[in-house]
């Protein structure tokens, strides 16, 4: 189990320290990072999870169907009452509540999901972590970028639009990213029974194997950008992502009946550190909260131990 644990790990870790050296260094800039955000997000991991899912069987997809509803209810229930205690108990904006409950609520499954799936589960790791993206894709992002716009709103002075509206605009900016778009039109394409030709997916190997170097060592990077300063708030953001989170997830998979396999992906994908999304949503609309660097740095860290106790206790023998 020891080897199994360090053979899922290294290479995400690795790919991790080496974009925190490159971003520490300066070797590459850490402060402006769109354009590996755009490689990652736009092209690379869309086209990867797409090719992966159309080639997906239709019934290893139904199989996965109750792990949408696991996924959104493990994001929801750590993000609202989180939101609420930023709020209350920190008295952030309502911007930097929205940056710190997204990075500790949303794990990194861009760029780590595919690398510590994959040791276990293969090529069809790729549609537990397309069902992941896509969830927080509908859930509690547009709902991040609803509360960024009303928080613009309020530091210009309009209140125009409703919370509601705000919030429907921002989902639809959501599924129309290549993030979204992607795995959908591989799921109708494996639901449709349509093949894919071997020559496609020979086409796109260049992009889609780059997808777990660039994402992790884009993660790394932005890491390496990020003040720390360790305080309740840091803690207790690491404590929910690392390990409410998936024991949440866990009782859910088990309470809902999840086969054991896919209770076992749900699991180690929402044991995954805190991800940078939230830090990104934030830059757009100029709201940078130094809590929320701290979280995704120390989340990060703390995950060798959170991900390889996961590991341990729920992933398959091989």
């Amino acid at each position: 189990m020891f080897i199994l644990i360090i053979t899922a790990l290294l290479p995400v870790y690795v790919g991790l320290a080496l974009g925190y050296f490159a971003g520490k260094r300066k070797l590459v800039d850490n402060q402006n990072v769109s354009s590996l955000n755009v490689l990652l997000m736009q092209f690379a991991l869309p086209l990867t999870l797409f090719i992966s899912i159309a080639r997906t069987p239709h019934d290893v997809i139904v199989q996965n169907g109750k792990l949408a509803l696991v996924i959104a209810l493990g994001l929801l229930i750590v993000y609202i009452p989180l939101f609420i205690t930023q709020r209350r108990a920190y008295k952030l904006d309502i911007g930097s509540s929205a940056v710190q409950t997204l990075t500790s609520a949303f794990p990194n499954f861009a760029s780590i999901g595919l690398p510590l799936l994959m040791p276990f589960w293969g090529a069809e790791a790729a549609l537990p972590v397309a069902i992941c993206i896509a969830v927080g894709s509908v859930t509690i992002s547009p709902l991040t970028l609803a509360f960024l716009d009303m928080h613009t709103a309020a530091e210009s002075g309009d209140a125009s639009a409703s919370a509601a509206h705000r919030f429907l605009v921002a989902l639809w900016h959501s599924v129309r990213k290549p993030i979204f778009v992607g795995p959908m039109l591989g799921l109708i394409v494996a639901l449709a029974g349509v093949h894919v030709p071997a020559i496609v997916g020979t086409a796109l190997t260049p992009m889609t194997a780059a997808t777990a170097g660039v994402g992790l060592f884009l993660t790394g990077l932005m890491l390496s950008a990020q003040p720390i300063r360790i305080d309740s708030n840091v803690m207790l953001g690491t404590l929910l992502k690392n390990l409410v989170q998936p024991l949440i997830v866990w009782a859910l998979a088990v309470l809902i009946g999840l086969a054991p396999t896919v209770k076992a992906e749900a699991i180690l994908l929402t044991a995954i550190p805190a991800g940078f999304f939230g830090l990104v949503f934030g830059a757009s609309s100029n709201v940078r909260p130094a809590v929320s660097g701290s979280t995704l740095v120390v989340s990060s860290v703390f995950g060798i131990v959170t991900l390889s106790l996961v590991i341990y206790f729920f992933a398959p023998m091989k």
